[in-house]
């Protein structure tokens, strides 16, 4: 592992003997020698050290509408960068070879890229923006943030494609950097605690915190059969999201067997539109089907229906939004479009 890959990490503090890391809501306890449960934050010696800052193992130019964005930046791309690790264990996981790498066997592979290479490779190849994104990217935050900081000074935007579980001293330090986010609200607290190893309440206050911030804040949550797709799990979860606000975008994506849920049968139309149904009957004003192309992926303006946006997969095949309002009937649009 090389040298300039591990520093002293943010947010933590000595406690008899161990470390207490306070960089999310996991707040583990780590004895010397032993790591934190993303597997790439270690005690060594009495001293928190990351052992990811800048070890990339992906970085992709990117449409935003991937990650998925369906209110920022439409039609534009996104340098996404990652390095392993996180700190969920989401028995689901679509990105399980690189997140859950370090925690399953101990190796943390990737190669160092300088913060300002990143900045001029995404200005290179016409990105907007940079995505933190593919794993948890609250794990690599100090590689995070000094990348966020030199894209801001190059008139790029940044966005995190986050479990959002990042703790409140975090939270406070990147979102002046931060410009949007798409955070996986995931199910109910059961869901949490028995597939990803977490809580709900810390997501909840999250959404709520950083939209009340001023970061544009974006939803998906993944159906998965039996788990998490029932009428009452959706309505909670939709009538929540209609509380921080109408014009939060919601995607409701369809699960496909992966990782340790192989035998969970997809999710099909069914589940989807009962998400739907949830969305639209608690109020929220943009809610999205995912991954089944072709269903419910158009943005339509609120007041007047007209359709403003026209997708297939991530390809926009029309977009007549002038300057955040509809082009047919001058309503605004929530989101961020130049």
């Amino acid at each position: 592992m090389a040298s300039e890959t591990i520093r002293e990490a943010l947010f933590w503090k000595r406690l008899d003997g161990e470390v207490e890391c306070s960089l999310c809501h996991q707040q583990c306890r780590i004895r010397s020698g032993k790591r934190g449960i993303c597997g790439v934050r270690e005690n060594r010696n009495g001293k928190l050290m990351t052992l990811v800052y800048g070890n990339l193992v992906a970085a992709n130019a990117d449409p935003i509408e991937k990650k998925p964005f369906f209110h920022f930046l439409p039609g534009s791309l996104t340098y996404s960068i990652a390095t392993v690790g996180c700190n969920f264990r989401c028995l689901h996981c679509q990105n399980a070879d690189i997140s859950q790498l370090p925690r399953e066997t101990g190796r943390i592979p990737g190669e160092f890229v300088a913060p300002k290479s990143v900045v001029a490779k995404a200005c290179a190849l016409g990105c907007q923006s940079i995505a933190y994104t593919y794993s948890e990217p609250t794990i690599f935050f100090e590689y995070a943030f000094d990348v966020a900081a030199l894209a801001h000074e190059a008139g790029l935007k940044n966005v995190f494609v986050s479990n959002g579980y990042m703790g409140e001293e975090a939270a406070k330090k990147i979102i002046p950097l931060m410009d949007g986010i798409n955070i996986d609200l995931k199910g109910d607290d059961q869901f949490y605690r028995k597939v990803c190893g977490a809580k709900l309440d810390p997501v909840l206050h999250n959404i709520d915190l950083l939209w009340k911030k001023g970061v544009w804040v974006e939803v998906t949550t993944l159906l998965i059969p039996g788990y998490n797709d029932s009428e009452a799990v959706l309505a909670d979860l939709a009538t929540f999201l209609a509380g921080v606000s109408p014009d939060m975008p919601w995607h409701i994506s369809a699960f496909y067997p992966m990782y340790k849920m192989k035998e969970v049968p997809r999710a099909g139309m069914e589940s989807l539109r009962r998400g739907m149904k949830a969305g639209h009957e608690a109020g929220l004003k943009y809610v999205y089907a995912g991954n089944i192309p072709g269903e419910s992926e158009n943005t339509l303006c609120p007041v007047c229906k007209e359709v403003l946006i026209e997708r297939l997969g991530y390809q926009i095949l029309g977009n007549s939004v002038i300057d955040g309002h509809c082009s047919q009937c001058n309503a605004k649009l929530a989101g961020v479009w130049k």
